[in-house]
Formats: structure tokens, sequence, C-alpha cells
């Protein structure tokens, strides 16, 4: 490790003799690295040699932006909590039926392999980072074969089949908010181990964290498994679960976040699986599951923007998933899709997780026309239609 007040950056095992020094900088801050240096070490120096102990950060980004920032904005990185929209395999090693390492998950990721996301290919984490241009995936913080240069980029500490009410993790043996905040300080540290305090403290005020969870909240811990409804009306729960987001809010923040996204719970009526189990014969949206997202919306909305004021230097970001995907279910073929009350996988009614596997019967040949990939869960081609507008209309919210 190098010692003492040199604050310096080292970047590997670039060639650094075929550059100018200026014509390097240029280079940079043409390519957008966002990563702040004060000065670089070149191979004429002694410390140089120390490079290859030292994690190197990725200059030359392989994604193109589709999200253009201005030269003044940076988003260093994409750091995720929250369920099975945005896990990414941290799952996997659980002892719980909330998992999805197995075919066909995965049949359209980058080698056809299953990562332990809940989709057919990539999840929105995964292309939000690859519109900011930041890299092409977020990884599980739990994935063994993480590296430590993923964590500068970001990482996802997301569990499917978690939620803001501590009882829905429990009941799904699945990993709480209240665990991945702990990982996160995990993560901290060794951030700081890897680029130091300074840089440390810039990546969390400069990144995009994205909060993602509720669904589960509604859809299995109130109404299929009714572990609440003894306790809590809709009014009341809905309370309960903001409530719950807004510490969570809070103890981000506390630790160094600046620029927080937080999704709307989706119209989760609509989605195959609570046609299926609240919907009625018909198969038609449940509309009382729609109705308690639509009350937890209106709730964290409101509470996001009165963060503005108590915690002025953040930017808290409400990200409204819900009228965007039942506008692709009402006009799906605006999009190209032609199914939209069935999944992808098996009879598309009911099978999601263990439920659908490469045993699952009926597991649709062309993914392409369906908006679902299982029965909770859209496809990799849905959460582009929606990912693309969404960032473009509250990119502009971050900063």
């Amino acid at each position: 490790m190098i010692g003492g007040n040199t604050k310096q950056f080292l970047f590997g095992f670039l060639p650094f003799s075929f550059f100018h020094k200026q014509k390097f900088l240029k280079e940079i801050k043409k390519r957008k690295a966002y990563y702040i240096m004060e000065t670089i070490v070149f191979p004429f120096s002694s410390k140089f040699l120390l490079a290859k102990y030292l994690l190197v950060f990725a200059l030359f980004i392989s994604a193109k932006a589709l999200i253009k920032l201005s030269i003044n904005e940076t988003i260093p990185a994409v750091i995720v909590f929250g369920d099975s929209i945005v896990d990414a395999g941290n799952n996997n090693d659980l002892n719980t039926v909330i998992r999805c390492d197995f075919l066909p998950y995965g049949q359209d990721f980058a080698g056809g392999v299953p990562t332990g996301r809940f989709c057919n290919g990539k999840v929105p984490s995964d292309l939000i980072a690859e519109e900011l241009g930041i890299k092409d995936i977020v990884p599980a913080y739990l994935d063994p074969k993480l590296k430590p240069q993923d964590l500068l980029t970001g990482v996802t500490f997301a569990s499917g089949g978690t939620g803001y009410d501590p009882l829905t993790p429990k009941l799904a043996s699945v990993i709480s908010l209240g665990e991945q905040l702990n990982y996160f300080k995990e993560y901290i540290g060794k951030l700081k181990a890897i680029a130091g305090e300074e840089k440390t403290n810039f990546i969390l005020a400069k990144s995009m964290f994205l909060v993602v969870a509720g669904s589960d909240d509604i859809a299995n811990t109130y109404f299929v498994l009714r572990a609440r409804q003894l306790q809590y009306d809709v009014p009341a729960y809905t309370d309960l679960m903001v409530n719950s987001a807004a510490e969570f809010v809070k103890e981000l923040y506390g630790l160094g976040a600046r620029k927080i996204g937080v999704f709307s719970t989706p119209p989760i009526g609509c989605v195959p699986s609570q046609r299926t189990l609240g919907g009625g014969i018909e198969r038609e949206c449940a509309e009382d599951y729609n109705v308690a997202a639509i009350l937890f919306n209106k709730k964290l909305s409101s509470v996001l923007n009165s963060f503005k004021t108590s915690m002025p230097d953040g930017r808290f970001v409400y990200i409204d998933v819900y009228n965007p995907l039942l506008g692709l279910i009402q006009n799906p073929q605006k999009n190209g899709f032609e199914v939209v009350d069935n999944g992808c996988c098996g009879t598309g009614n009911i099978e999601v997780a263990i439920l659908c596997n490469k045993l699952s019967p009926s597991t649709c040949t062309d993914v392409s026309k369906y908006i679902f990939w299982d029965s909770y869960h859209p496809t990799e081609k849905a959460y582009r239609a929606l990912v693309t507008p969404i960032l473009q209309n509250i990119i502009g919210d971050f900063f």
C-alpha cells in the first residue's frame, strides 16, 4: 500500500509510454472516466511497480451511453437494493425457494447461463448501468466470482422476496433490507481499502442508488398469505411500508448516499400470478392489489418530496413504474408484444422461481411476444421498453 499523504491514483498497466500526459488527460475527459485523479503515476515512477497489487479502474467504457450527461455531471457507479426485480444472484446460496439459478432463467443472458436473475436476460439495474455507459451488468454483491474492481462501479445487494415489511423476508427466508444495509457497510469498508477514503466518499456522493421493493409486501405478505390482515387494513399497512422505506432511505443518506432513486410499486394486480390468485375466473387484474399499490405510491412520493427540505444536499427521486408498466400491458402492440396475461415460462399462470424450471411444460418458443417472463417478472424486452423512457425522464432529477 502507498502510505503517507501521497494522493495518487494508479490505473494499472495502461501503455502510458504511448501517451503524452496532457493528451492522456484529455482522452480520459473525453471518454468520461468518472474517477477523479489528483495525480497520475507514470512508468518512470517506482511506485508504478505496485500497480499490479492495486485495483484498476476501467477508463475506457465498453458500453456506449444512451443517456448523455453534461460534462460536469458524473455517475461513477450504480448501487442497488431491493427485491427480485434487481436481484442478480444474491439468493443463489440461500436456503429458500425464492431462487432462479437454473434454466430456463437466464436463457437469453450472455452465454445462456442462469445467474440468479429473475428474468430470461438482464434486469433493470443492468440496463440502467448499460444506458449510463458505466458497465454491462450490475453484479450481485454475494457473487463468489465478484472481482474487486466490480465494487468501484456498483453492485446489487437485492434479494428476491424481500420487502419493506420486516416480516416479508422472514416468510421467504431471504435477505432483509436491514441485512442489505449491513452488507453495504461492509462494501464501504472494502471500497476504502481499494480506493481510499476520499475517493470512496466521492463515489458514494456521486453514484446512483436505486431501491426497488414493496411488491412482495402487497402481493405475498398482505394478500396471498394474509399475514398482516388481522393487524392492519390497507391504509395502515401502506403506512408501515412507507415508514420503513423512509427509514431505509435516511440510513442510506447517513452512510453517504446523495442520489437516491426509489421505484414505485408496479400494478402488481396485473402480473400473471396475481391475476390467477386474485383476478377471478376471468383472470382480470386484481384491483384490490392495485389500489394498495397506488396508495403506497402516493405516500412514497410524498415522503421523498419532503426529504428535499430536511436533507437539501440530497436528491431523492420517485421513479414511477406503475403507469409505464400499466401502459405497456394496456397497449402491448405499441412495443411489439402480444401476450400480457401469461408469462412465457410453463403455463405462465403461476410458475415463478423453483416452479419455473426446465421441466415446466409449455414454455413459449418466442419470448419476444411476452411482457412477462414468468408469472411475476417481466422479460428483458419489456424491461428495455420501460427503462429507456423512464431513465430519460428522471435522470435530470439526480442533479
